[in-house]
């Protein structure tokens, strides 16, 4: 077959199919399962249904054949390839996938430019420094920043086979394990992918990876609340998520809705506690001076107010934006600033952990 099939080219092809009981077409609507599978010409997938008596169940499917024939290619393999699966069964609890994994967290913030992947990269060396078994998921699939964070821009891991099943194997720096899109990706092109694409990829760096026995497995989310904080928490059960922020209060507005995200009763993830990010500028020449540039205490606030734990406060210094550019994280000197800091949020996390 001429043409490479791959899902963007599906889910377009099913944009074209109109659902009659609401007018939207079945991607719009929700209808098509994220999980597409394609094997050579052979391409399968599921059409969900919120309950089996859909009159417009047998029409939809043939329509949604049609579609993939006609706007993707004749040679495609879809007859029969199509499941039904109605609403109620989808929410059965999903196989736990990760078993040798104790602390599953998310490092999540409210909007972007808040520094929660420095302060990811940073926790995880810390907790690997103290001596545990540490993996960091760059989850940030449109703006992977985890690779330069760790001066491993050029990895590209390989896939080994484990149990039967061929398992991508996480590049390792500073005794952190990493799997990040930035690995397979050209650093410098945009990913447009659509949403269903885009989880498709984030479980497959979760499931399709050789992880091991980890104490502490941080997924680094991108910010705001999107279809990849819902992926991930239908994907995986995470243990907790962590907040950051910076103190002004545009972020801290953003810092309250990803909270309610997280402990909305469909989502339903204990909050561990929050992070002030910048929390002061402190020159390097005088460290014992606090600028605070972007306001004070204002994620402290928000920690009392929200009554979740505030888990620590990071100093803006210049050689915390050295250490990310350079890729050597600044936890790694664990006598300086911003590496005590990071260190004693580790000591904090590591506390609230239910499993140590």
């Amino acid at each position: 077959m001429s043409t490479t099939i791959y899902p963007k080219l599906i889910l377009d092809a099913l944009a074209t199919v109109r659902y009659p009981g609401s007018g939207k077409n079945i991607v719009e609507a929700g209808m098509v399962d994220d999980n597409i599978r394609i094997d050579g010409c052979a391409v399968s997938f599921s059409l969900l249904f919120e309950k089996p008596t859909d009159p417009f169940i047998k029409s939809i499917v043939r329509a949604a054949e049609t579609a993939i024939l006609t706007y993707v290619g004749e040679d495609v393999a879809i007859k029969g390839n199509i499941s039904v699966v109605t609403r109620q069964t989808t929410n059965a609890e999903p196989p736990r996938l990760l078993p040798d994994v104790k602390n599953i967290i998310g490092i999540s913030s409210g909007k972007g430019g808040v520094g929660k992947s420095t302060v990811a990269a940073n926790l995880a060396v810390a907790l690997a420094q103290k001596g545990y078994r540490v993996g960091l998921l760059d989850a940030d699939i449109f703006g992977p920043s985890i690779p330069k964070m760790f001066q491993v821009e050029d990895a590209r891991p390989y896939s080994e086979e484990v149990n039967g099943r061929d398992l991508i194997v996480p590049i390792e720096k500073y005794g952190v394990k990493l799997l990040s899109i930035g690995f397979f990706v050209d650093p410098d092109q945009a990913t447009i992918w659509r949403g269903g694409m885009a989880s498709n990829a984030l479980r497959q760096l979760i499931g399709d990876a050789h992880w091991g026995e980890l104490d502490y497995f941080l997924i680094d989310l991108p910010p705001g609340t999107s279809d990849i904080h819902l992926t991930t928490v239908q994907t995986i059960e995470l243990t907790g998520a962590i907040i950051v922020s910076t103190p002004q209060a545009v972020a801290l507005a953003d810092a309250r809705k990803g909270i309610n995200m997280f402990t909305n009763e469909k989502v339903h993830v204990p909050i561990w506690g929050l992070v002030e990010n910048m929390a002061w500028f402190t020159p390097a020449e005088l460290p014992d001076h606090r600028y605070y540039i972007f306001g004070k205490d204002g994620v402290k606030r928000l920690a009392e107010e929200m009554r979740v734990p505030l888990l620590g406060q990071i100093p803006l210094v210049q050689s915390i934006r050295e250490s990310g550019d350079d890729g050597t994280p600044a936890a790694l000197n664990a006598d300086s600033i911003t590496g005590q800091a990071f260190h004693q949020l580790a000591t904090e996390m590591i506390q609230r952990s239910p499993i140590n």
